[in-house]
This record gives C-alpha cells, sequence and structure tokens, in this order.
C-alpha cells in the first residue's frame, strides 16, 4: 500500500467477534490482532475509525447471566456496566502500542438534527486529524426501539458515510458473501464482487449469533447504504483481522474492470471467476467487495434518507415524480400529491411514494405505491390534505395563508441514486414541469 495516499477507514465488529457465543469470554486475541492491524495502519498514515458491539454481551458475563433479559431497564442497565469495561478493554490493548482512542456514543436522535449530525461529523473528523481512532457504539443504555439504529452494521454504515470513508470493512464469522450458507451447503458459491446489490441472488436466511443482533442481511443492508454514498463496502473473516492490510492493498494495486472487448460489462459470473484468479494469483484470502458508487448521495441528502424518522407518507403521482427525480429536480408542488398518510409536523421528514390516479383525481388504490424518498416538508399533513391537488397561487385562498409556493423544497427532497438513474436515464421523455 502506497504511503503517499490516506484512506479513512470505518471498522465493524460485532459481539460475536469479540466475544465467545457459549462461554461469553473475550476473545482477546482476536482483538489484540485487530489493534496490531489497526496501528499498522495509522502509521501508514490511513485514518480508522472502530464501530464496536459487545457492550451488553459484556454486561452478561460480568452479572453472571446466560441470557439476555427481555425488560428494556435491564439491558440499558447491562450495556451501561458493560460499555465501561469494553471500552477499558480498548483502552489498554491501544495503549499498549501507544495509539490513542476515543469512545463516541449515540443515538439516531443525536443526528435527527441538522446541526447535530454536522457536530458529530465535526467532532469525529477532528478526532482523526489528531491522529486518534474513535470507538463508536450504540448508545444503549439511552436507546429505545424509537431511536435505535437497529444493529451496528446499519450504525457503521451511516458512520462511513458521515465521515466520507474510503472503505467500511464489515468483520463477521465467514470470509465472504455465499450463494447460500456455505456450513450446511456444500454447493455455495463464493460471491467477491458486487456492483449492483440488486442484481444478487443468495440465501440470507442463517441469521446472526446468539450474542449480537446482526446477520448477513443487515450486512447487505449496510452494505447498500454505505455505497450509496460512494464508500467501497468489504466482508471478511474477523478471526483473522491482519488480512485487513493485505485486503485494501491489493483493491487499490489491482483494480480490474471487468469489461468484455466491447466496453460492456461482463455477467456476474465472469466477474467471480476473473476476481478469484486475482486473488490466487496475489494471495489475497476471500472476500467480498461491493463497489461505492461513483454518482453518489451528498452528504445532507444521505441524512435525510438515513439519518432521519419518517413520520408519514406522501402519494405523489408520476408527473411530480418525474419532475422530482431529473438531473435539475423541481420542487414537490401540491398539485402532484394525491394523498397523505399518517399525521406529522410541517419540517419533519416523510416518505415519498408513487402511486396512480383515478379519473376523479383520487388515489388508484389497486395499483402498487412505490417508494422512491424522503421530504422535509413545508407543511403539516393537516394542511397538506386540504391543499393536495391545488395549485400553488390558490394555497394562501384555501390555507388563509402561504407558507411557501412548495410542500417541500428540492434542497429538502432526497432520493437513492438508483431512483436517480432510472428517471435520468428517460429523461427525454420527461415534460418539462417545474
Amino acid at each position: 500500500m502506497a504511503k503517499s495516499k490516506s484512506y479513512t477507514i470505518v471498522i465493524k465488529l460485532g459481539t460475536s467477534s469479540l466475544v465467545d457465543e457459549k462461554t461469553k469470554e473475550p476473545r482477546l486475541s482476536t482483538m489484540s490482532l485487530i489493534v496490531e492491524t489497526v496501528v499498522k495502519l495509522r502509521r501508514a498514515g490511513h485514518k480508522v475509525v472502530i464501530v464496536s458491539s459487545g457492550g451488553i454481551a459484556v454486561g452478561l458475563k460480568t452479572m453472571g447471566l446466560d441470557k439476555r433479559p427481555k425488560k428494556l431497564s435491564q439491558v440499558q442497565a447491562l450495556a451501561a456496566i458493560g460499555q465501561s469495561k469494553l471500552i477499558g478493554r480498548w483502552d489498554s490493548l491501544f495503549g499498549q502500542l501507544n495509539q490513542r482512542i476515543a469512545q463516541i456514543l449515540i443515538t439516531r436522535n443525536d443526528i435527527s438534527d441538522w446541526t447535530q449530525y454536522k457536530n458529530a461529523q465535526n467532532t469525529m473528523n477532528e478526532l482523526l486529524s489528531m491522529g486518534v481512532v474513535p470507538i463508536v457504539n450504540e448508545n444503549d443504555t439511552l436507546s429505545v426501539a424509537e431511536i435505535k439504529f437497529g444493529d451496528n452494521d446499519t450504525l457503521s454504515a451511516i458512520t462511513a458515510a458521515l465521515i466520507n470513508a474510503d472503505y467500511l470493512i464489515l468483520m463477521t464469522d465467514v470470509d465472504c458473501l455465499y450463494t447460500d450458507n456455505p456450513r450446511s451447503n456444500p454447493e455455495a458459491k463464493p460471491i467477491l464482487v458486487v456492483e449492483d446489490i440488486n442484481e444478487l441472488k443468495v440465501n440470507t436466511s442463517s441469521g446472526g449469533s446468539d450474542v449480537g443482533t446482526g446477520g448477513m442481511t443487515t450486512k447487505l443492508i449496510a452494505a447498500e447504504l454505505a455505497t450509496e454514498a460512494g464508500t467501497t463496502t468489504i466482508i471478511m473473516k474477523s478471526s483473522q483481522p491482519e488480512n485487513m492490510w493485505k485486503i485494501v492493498q491489493h483493491i487499490q494495486d489491482h483494480d480490474v474492470d471487468y469489461k468484455d472487448e466491447d466496453g460492456n460489462a461482463l455477467e456476474l459470473d465472469d466477474v467471480q471467476t476473473g476476481e478469484l484468479k486475482e486473488l490466487k494469483l496475489n494471495d489475497v484470502p476471500l472476500h467480498t467487495r461491493f463497489i461505492g458508487k461513483d454518482k453518489h448521495v451528498k452528504n445532507r441528502e444521505f441524512w435525510m434518507l438515513h439519518g432521519l424518522q419518517t413520520h408519514g407518507t406522501i402519494i405523489i403521482d408520476k408527473g411530480a415524480h418525474s419532475a422530482l427525480t431529473r438531473s435539475n429536480k423541481a420542487g414537490l408542488l401540491p398539485v402532484g400529491i394525491i394523498d397523505v398518510v399518517g399525521t406529522f409536523h410541517d419540517h419533519e421528514c416523510v416518505s415519498i411514494k408513487v402511486g396512480s390516479r383515478l379519473p376523479n383525481g383520487e388515489l388508484d388504490t389497486k395499483e402498487p405505491l412505490l417508494e422512491i424518498g424522503r421530504a422535509r416538508v413545508n407543511y403539516s399533513s393537516t394542511e397538506i390534505e386540504k391543499i393536495k391537488g391545488a395549485h400553488s397561487q390558490q394555497i394562501e385562498e384555501i390555507l388563509g395563508y402561504a407558507d411557501s409556493e412548495y410542500v417541500a423544497h428540492r434542497d429538502n427532497l432526497a432520493f437513492p441514486p438508483s431512483v436517480l438513474e432510472s428517471t435520468q436515464s428517460h429523461e427525454h421523455m420527461v415534460p418539462n414541469l417545474r
């Protein structure tokens, strides 16, 4: 790996990577190898963030409990007990190599405001510039279902997007993604390169471990979130963390463009065959690489898509869909809205879905709805219900006031790259709506 280049790397470690599933004893040898590898990366000039699970599992061991309790307050108490011991363990191991660390505990509430999101971003970037390794975990001591990320795979993807990371490395108990569970199906084949997660055909039903909350499904979700933000995501075996160095070096030094003689993308099977040859040729361990998108969502759009909770839904027609997602996207006008679902206030985040209108202007309930993005709205659900289908100049007449001609300004709209690519590839067919 060239020392002149510096990369920002987020490493996600699940509970089962740090704690033995049966005995609940810490995997000190694995943690030590992780520390050695992270310090090696740091000394080569790279910035590293660790997203570390394990607080609750450490709390279980400390209190002599065999199973995770069902009562929320008990789980939160265990998190409070275990998190301090876990960060102490990390501090002790990193301290042996004179590497400074910092603890960051976060909930979704902490980034629900754009200013708070930017503050979290600034703090993390400042720590990295100081040569510190931030260790991030969800604040399970305070989290409840409504404000949880759900699992640390998702938190790691949001962290990677927050700091514009080059790589997100998801450590797991298998060396890579397979077409099926390799433990039960010997015919399962490795999937080594993924350019489009929607093209994957895999069985991820094996679930997570007894001490963790994740599984391969959550890792695919995390990979999708991170690649949306332009971060290349890697799945690799957690018991051999020293392989991180080889894998990152291989990706940078042998980035193969899998295309045929005419420049067309190769079939998925041909890509896997070609990558397997490359790994064997260069003596690189198996791993799965999800390639970050070149056309990725911007920082604020990512925050709206994945940092905020939605409080309701706005259903728009196909004309509005085209106008909102074209390259010079418009704002959301009331005339394009068919229906409103749920109760929400102005400035809250809502889901945007596309539906079809009946001849009378009502929503066609027989047609399926397609979710395409998010919006922070200028009006409440009650107000939008009154002005839906109306022209902007009618808002004041209907409501008695008009805070904005838009239900949502274009700067407060966010769409995944797949939605934008689908619309913009057919832009020559889109009418020039405002």
